[in-house]
């Protein structure tokens, strides 16, 4: 088995250098940034691109929701965030052409053990947050930080641009790592200089929001968002772009399809999210929680008033997170709706009782729902998709908010066999509200 891993290894990364060889290694001729971590880096590769059009960069960008170059952009239908086969080097030959001076990229962990990090010249790279995912895959969760730790230093020691700067979340736990990989600040090589910055959210409230608070957007006064545009800030300015064309950007941007996106405000709100981890799952309810706080200012919340659809992120993989998933959903949720998501090639009966399990353990205990103060809830169990959305609907009184998670924007719901089939959450749930 070993063996035949080297192998795979060797065929993965002689594509790569293929790649960069048949298309002149483009990336020498365009700034690239590299975003990577377990949440929010399409959120937060989506701000650092808006601002670098607000400053009147042309720019270009490979994430999870789309392809991009300079004035056309398509939707990512590849279900792959970091495509292979000289995806990237042709992309980045094409930008570079289009005129484009940024580009930006989602790297993940599955496309760094792939090798497609790798023959890119890095100008900036940085990491959102780690928290265990895809955990099956990789072995463990030392081994998938490792995977995003070896795109640091490849960043740092293998790019042959003559300044690079790495960018490290100063909250995140797993911080040491990556200064590790960088190998200290301002590290001087003989290709040029590795300088290593931090960014934090609280020293972006304090310098930035508090300052700014009644004149910023909407969305960015979310807390959820506020890490990622923390990021987004710290990588601009080292690129010379002024506060004030930043926040103009945060002025203006309205989010992205599938991350907290209100579907219906009134008589009660629809939200939907691609929540995959159980601490993006947390932050999600948390969020929507304290919305539900400032709507009763005076009063208690509504026993919870949330109301959420509920699957587990895909067959076959980290399933230590499915009990725990369904834990969380019990300590903020009214009424839970237990569904089909992307089940690959696993029962999606089993699936669901395995998030069951957790859900099971509240139910049976003292516990007190930290949205409601109460201990009561209900589940249900609707192995189809669109009529589980339409059940938690059905639910739904004035004031209540259905949160469904789980697909967010993406576009296929794989099921056995390798097959998938066209799935668009926003359409199934707007077809369902239009009656």
């Amino acid at each position: 088995m070993r063996i035949i891993g080297k192998i795979k290894s060797f065929y993965h990364l002689a594509l790569v250098w293929l790649g960069s060889i048949i298309y002149g290694s483009p990336s020498k001729k365009i700034y690239v940034i590299g975003v990577t971590g377990t949440k929010g880096k399409s959120t937060t590769a989506e701000l650092i691109n808006a601002i670098l059009e607000e400053a009147g960069k042309k720019t270009a960008i490979i994430s999870s929701l789309r392809f991009k170059i300079a004035g056309e952009s398509r939707k990512n239908e590849s279900a792959n965030s970091m495509p292979g086969r000289f995806f990237i080097q042709k992309f980045l030959k094409q930008a570079v052409n289009a005129g484009c001076q940024y580009v930006i990229i989602e790297v993940t962990s599955q496309g760094i053990i792939q090798h497609r990090h790798e023959f890119i010249h890095w100008d900036a790279v940085l990491y959102t947050n780690l928290q265990p995912e895809h955990i099956e895959a990789h072995g463990s969760f030392e081994k998938y930080r490792e995977a995003k730790t070896r795109f640091f230093w490849y960043a740092a020691h293998k790019s042959k641009k003559p300044r690079r700067h790495l960018f490290v979340n100063d909250d995140d736990r797993s911080k040491e790592y990556f200064t590790a990989a960088g190998n200290g600040s301002a590290r001087l090589t003989t290709s040029g200089s590795a300088e290593i910055h931090y960014f934090s959210r609280e020293e972006f409230i304090k310098q930035k929001i508090e300052s700014s608070k009644n004149s910023m957007g909407a969305w960015l006064l979310n807390s959820f968002n506020l890490e990622n545009a923390a990021a987004a800030t710290a990588v601009s300015e080292i690129i010379g772009i002024p506060w004030v064309t930043i926040k103009k950007a945060f002025q203006k941007f309205k989010g992205i399809p599938g991350r907290l996106e209100t579907i219906q405000e009134k008589p009660f709100k629809v939200v939907i999210d691609y929540a995959h981890t159980p601490d993006s799952l947390e932050k999600v309810y948390q969020a929507l929680t304290r919305g539900l706080k400032k709507s009763h200012p005076t009063s208690h919340i509504p026993h919870s008033a949330l109301i959420c659809v509920l699957g587990a992120a895909g067959g076959g993989r980290d399933k230590w997170k499915r009990p725990v998933m369904g834990k969380i959903a019990a300590e903020y949720c009214r009424e839970i709706i237990l569904t089909n998501e992307d089940p690959y090639d696993e029962i999606p009966e089993k699936i669901m009782e395995e998030i069951f399990s957790g859900i099971s353990q509240v139910q049976g205990s003292t516990f007190e729902s930290r949205a409601s103060g109460r201990g009561r809830f209900k589940v249900q169990k609707v192995i189809d998709r669109r009529e589980a959305i339409k059940k938690a609907i059905s639910l739904a009184k004035k004031d209540d908010t259905v949160i469904i998670t789980g697909k967010g924007s993406e576009s296929w719901m794989h099921i056995a066999g390798g097959k998938k089939i066209p799935w668009n959450e926003r359409q199934v749930v707007e077809k369902i509200l239009a009656g």
